[in-house]
């Protein structure tokens, strides 16, 4: 009888790789494309902080000009007289302005656009939901020049019912009082703001809802939850970093929005307490409304007020950066 012997010798050790190899692969480019396409990426990223850079330096260069020959305070001065001798003017309104026409516009527009966003993926038919994406992204192409002139002609005109009927039942606060002037206020420009960046954060969240694991929505169905407990559980824990990220480019838009503000809003350099009674500014609305009649010295106290709203904008950027980086591993995404 033949005895077959198995052969019990150990495989051939597998070459290692030389060390011009690993330096290779460490490094992440082994062929030639790739190394191309590292330096290319890496030659922008590079190139986009030189530019932030470049742009930081100009405006602290023309702001110090600026600032060094104010007499006034330039964070507390309420006032813009850059054309007479000697030269005072202070950021306190554009600053207040800015800051409280930009919350105006998230507190209206975020839970409304987190609520399309829901109906749009989760609740309204196919034949629906396509017809109304398409109009909200032809929505965001929309010109800020057209929707200042919507909020001029349109907008502006019939508030007077909201602002009347908002002094009768809460101008008892002072927030919400009117003398019954032109409805030209920081109400109204949150307002126009928040219409400008709805479809922006609509859209952004719209994608990220669409993106919630397929499996998890299943199981949590099979487990007897309703479509709301569906989307509480698994899609909005998800969506949570997405949605803040698109609230911080509506941020953005609101912060640096221009000639929108400048059509609808009636300036002045007082900080009022009503957010109904005409006045006040910001800083993309002063810059533009002013620059053109300036001299040397108020175009560089201009860009000072440009440093500081390219300041606050960085902050808010960087809070937003941290808070999706805390809330990341709760988001879902990891899972």
């Amino acid at each position: 009888m033949d005895i077959t012997t198995k052969n019990t010798e150990a495989p051939p050790p597998s070459p290692q790789p030389t060390e011009a190899e690993s330096k290779r692969a460490a490094r992440g480019a082994t062929r030639p494309g790739d190394r191309i396409f590292l330096g290319l990426s890496r030659g922008s990223g590079i190139l986009l902080l030189v530019v932030m850079a470049a742009i930081a330096v100009f405006l602290t260069y023309r702001a110090t000009l600026a600032i060094s020959k104010d007499h006034g305070n330039f964070l507390t001065t309420l006032e813009w007289n850059t054309g007479v001798n000697p030269p005072t003017f202070g950021i306190a309104v554009l600053a207040y302005g800015t800051v409280i026409s930009s919350i105006i516009a998230m507190v209206i527009a975020v839970p409304i656009a987190v609520s399309i966003a829901l109906f749009l993926t989760h609740y309204a038919p196919r034949r629906l939901s396509g017809p109304i994406s398409y109009v909200i992204d032809l929505l965001a192409a929309v010109p800020s020049i057209v929707y200042g002139l919507w909020g001029a002609l349109i907008l502006v005109p019939n508030l007077n019912g909201l602002f009347g009927w908002l002094n009768d039942y809460f101008g008892w606060t002072g927030f919400f009082s009117w003398d019954e002037g032109a409805p030209r206020s920081m109400l109204t420009v949150g307002i126009l703001l928040a219409i400008m960046i709805l479809p922006i954060i609509t859209n952004v969240s719209r994608e990220v809802f669409r993106q919630a694991p397929l499996m998890h929505q299943e199981a949590a169905l099979a487990l007897g939850a309703t479509r709301w407990e569906v989307i509480r559980m698994s899609v909005l824990p998800f969506g949570r970093s997405g949605v803040i990220s698109a609230s911080m480019l509506g941020l953005g838009r609101a912060l640096g929005e221009t000639m929108a503000v400048a059509t609808v809003l009636s300036p002045d350099f007082l900080i009022h307490l009503s957010l109904l009674n005409p006045g006040g500014g910001t800083f993309a609305q002063n810059i533009a409304s002013k620059f053109g009649e300036a001299n040397e010295f108020g175009r560089d106290a201009l860009i000072a007020s440009g440093l500081v709203l390219f300041v606050i904008t960085l902050l808010v950027n960087g809070a937003a950066r941290l808070i999706i980086a805390r809330r990341k591993e709760y988001s879902g995404a990891n899972a």
